[in-house]
C-alpha cells in the first residue's frame, strides 16, 4: 500500500511523529476551528473537545494507521477504519471534508516538528494521510450507497411519539418519522445521530444506540443525562431531558454502527454496564422476536437496581429465550442480592461456552476487564465485539 520509499521514511520518523502526535492534534484542532468555527459549533462534539478525548482519539488513530502500514504492509487496520467510517457516515461527513482536514493537519505538523519536516518527510506522511483518507472515503461511500442516500444526506425529521422515564437520569424517547416515508431499517446494535439546536444557537450532535428491535415504524433511543462531576454536564443529553416532550421534532440520522448482532449459530454473550445496556436490549428483543433457540448469556453491571435502566425489559427478554441465563451485578445491592453478584461484574463462575461470540458495551475499564476474562476463558480475540460511547480511545491505543 505504502510506497517503498515512503515506508522507509515513515518507519524512521514514526518515533518522532508519534511522540509529538498529541501536540500535533491539539494544534490541528486549534487551526481547524479558527478557520472553520462552524465545525465546532455544528459538527464536532464540544464536550469531547473540551475533555481532550477527541484529540487523543485522532492522534491514536493516525499513529495506529501509520504503524500498521510499516509493520504489516499487506494489510489495513480495517476494524478501525470501519468504526470511524460508520461514525462519519452518521454525521454526514463528505469527501470534501478530508481536504479541509489535510490543510490544517499538515500545517500543524510543520509548526510542531519544524525543520524535521523535510520535503521527503512531508511527502511520506502525505501519502499516509491520503491512504487513510481514501480508505475512509471508500467505506463511507459504500455505507451511503447501502442506505440509498447521497453522501452527507442522512438527516430526517422524527416526531417524539412517547417519552418514558426509566430512572432518575435515564429517559426513553419513542420516535416516528415526521415525513410520510418508510422508517429506514437497521441491525440490532446500531445507533443514530441526533442533532439539537442549543440555546446559544449551536447545533450539536450525539449518537444514541437504538434500544428497540428492527421491524416497527417506531424507533426508541434511551438517553442518560450526562452529569459532569467536576466538568460541564452533557449538552445534548441535558437538553433532551429538560426540553423534549411528546410532539416535538428531532433531527435524526439514518442508522449506522459496526457493532451488530451476527453469528447467530454460535453461543452468544451480551455484556453491558450502565447505559451500555441499550444496544444489548435491541439484540435481546430481536432474538426474542426471531424465536432464537441457541444459548445466550446476559451479563450486566450497574450501581443499583434503581439505576439499572430498562431492567424490567432486560429480565423479561432474557426469560423469553429458551436457553438463556441472566446475571446482574450491583455495587449497591437490594436486599437478598447474592454476595457473588455484589460489586463489579466478574465472570468467574459464569459458563463461557466454546465458540462464544461476545458483545460488550459500557465504560472502558468494564470492557477491558470483561474482555480479559473472556480471553482467559478461551474466547478468540476476533470474537469479542464492542461499542464505545464517544471517541474510541481503546481501539486507537491498541
Amino acid at each position: 500500500m505504502l510506497s517503498d520509499r515512503s515506508t522507509a521514511t515513515v518507519r524512521a520518523t514514526l518515533p518522532v511523529v508519534g511522540a509529538a502526535i498529541g501536540d500535533i492534534a491539539d494544534l490541528f484542532y486549534e487551526k481547524l476551528f479558527a478557520a472553520h468555527p462552524e465545525l465546532l459549533r455544528d459538527l464536532f462534539n464540544r464536550g469531547n473537545q473540551a475533555s481532550g478525548d477527541q484529540r487523543r482519539a485522532l492522534a491514536g488513530s493516525i499513529a495506529a494507521f501509520a504503524t500498521a502500514l510499516v509493520e504489516q504492509p499487506g494489510t489495513r487496520p480495517d476494524v478501525m477504519l470501519e468504526r470511524i467510517a460508520h461514525k462519519h457516515a452518521s454525521l454526514g461527513v463528505t469527501p470534501e471534508s478530508y481536504e479541509v482536514v489535510h490543510t490544517h493537519l499538515f500545517a500543524a505538523i510543520a509548526d510542531v516538528l519544524g525543520d524535521a519536516v523535510t520535503p521527503e518527510v512531508a511527502a511520506a506522511w502525505d501519502e499516509v494521510y491520503w491512504l487513510m483518507a481514501g480508505s475512509l472515503i471508500a467505506v463511507e461511500e459504500r455505507l451511503y450507497a447501502q442506505r440509498g442516500v447521497l453522501a452527507g444526506d442522512v438527516w430526517h425529521e422524527w416526531e417524539v411519539a412517547a417519552r418514558v422515564e426509566e430512572t432518575e437520569d435515564v429517559a426513553t424517547f419513542l420516535l416516528r418519522p415526521a415525513e410520510d416515508t418508510p422508517a429506514p431499517g437497521f441491525r440490532p446494535g446500531q445507533y443514530v445521530s441526533v442533532q439539537v439546536e442549543l440555546p446559544d444557537g449551536a447545533r450539536q450532535i450525539r449518537q444514541y444506540s437504538l434500544s428497540c428491535a428492527p421491524g416497527s415504524r417506531l424507533r426508541s433511543i434511551t438517553v442518560k443525562r450526562v452529569l459532569g462531576q467536576g466538568s460541564p454536564d452533557g449538552e445534548v443529553s441535558r437538553y433532551l431531558h429538560e426540553h423534549i416532550r411528546v410532539g416535538d421534532l428531532l433531527r435524526v440520522s439514518v442508522p449506522y454502527g459496526d457493532l451488530v448482532l451476527d453469528h447467530l449459530d454460535a453461543p452468544l454473550l451480551l455484556a453491558s454496564a450502565g447505559i451500555g445496556c441499550t444496544p444489548m436490549l435491541s439484540m435481546l428483543e430481536y432474538l426474542a422476536q426471531e424465536g432464537h433457540q441457541g444459548p445466550v448469556t446476559v451479563v450486566h453491571g450497574d450501581r443499583s437496581p434503581a439505576d439499572h435502566a430498562l431492567r424490567t425489559d432486560h429480565v423479561r427478554l432474557a426469560e423469553k429465550l429458551p436457553d438463556a441465563e441472566a446475571h446482574f451485578w450491583y455495587e449497591v445491592p437490594e436486599a437478598g442480592q447474592p454476595a457473588n453478584r455484589t460489586g463489579l461484574v466478574d465472570l468467574d463462575g459464569i459458563t463461557v461456552r466454546p465458540g462464544t461470540h461476545a458483545y460488550l458495551c459500557g465504560p472502558l475499564p468494564f470492557m477491558r476487564a470483561v474482555r480479559a476474562q473472556l480471553l482467559e476463558a478461551g474466547v478468540r480475540p476476533a470474537d469479542v465485539h464492542y461499542e464505545v460511547f464517544g471517541p474510541d480511545l481503546w481501539l486507537a491505543a491498541s
